[in-house]
């Protein structure tokens, strides 16, 4: 079953960057940005994250919270957020349940070779915990900007 905008966003708890940690629970009833990525510090994840920290200033007092996920352990996560100050966590997913669940855990193909891998997704959630839009395939540029306008309009 794959998800669609208007479903229950499912739950989920990871250990984040900064030694947070981030829930579903602990964020009900606000608005959120779950953002998928494949790897810490890689050219397009690294434009992602920065753009999406660049965003977050322009929002103003809307209450959004913005979380990256990716399957690496939190030791490079950690080292991520740390190298280009990323004030908003990035959560390890080592276990792929989160991935999984939001159906970003894909198989994917490079150079006729197969394999399993992170797509690159976001989901916007809203105060109720309803996906209120889905972005899959992302490409990076202009990305978060679309993201953070989405959820202005929330």
């Amino acid at each position: 079953m794959s998800l669609k905008e208007g479903d229950k966003a499912p739950d989920f708890a990871m250990p984040a960057s900064g030694g947070r940690h981030v829930s579903s629970k602990a964020l009900k009833g606000r608005p959120f940005v779950l953002y998928f990525y494949p790897k810490a510090d890689t050219p397009g994840c690294t434009t992602e994250a920065c753009d999406f920290q660049a965003g977050l200033g322009r929002l103003g007092t809307l209450p959004l919270d913005v979380i990256g996920v990716s399957r690496d352990p939190i030791k490079a996560i950690e080292k991520f957020a740390a190298k280009y100050g990323l004030a908003f966590p990035l959560a390890s997913d080592e276990s792929g349940a989160v991935s999984a669940a939001y159906g970003t855990w894909v198989e994917k193909s490079m150079y006729g070779k197969k394999y399993m891998g992170m797509e690159r997704a976001t989901f916007l959630v809203d105060a109720g915990g309803k996906i209120a839009r889905i972005w899959r395939k992302v490409r990076v540029p202009g990305h978060a900007e679309a993201v953070l306008a989405a959820a202005k309009a929330l």
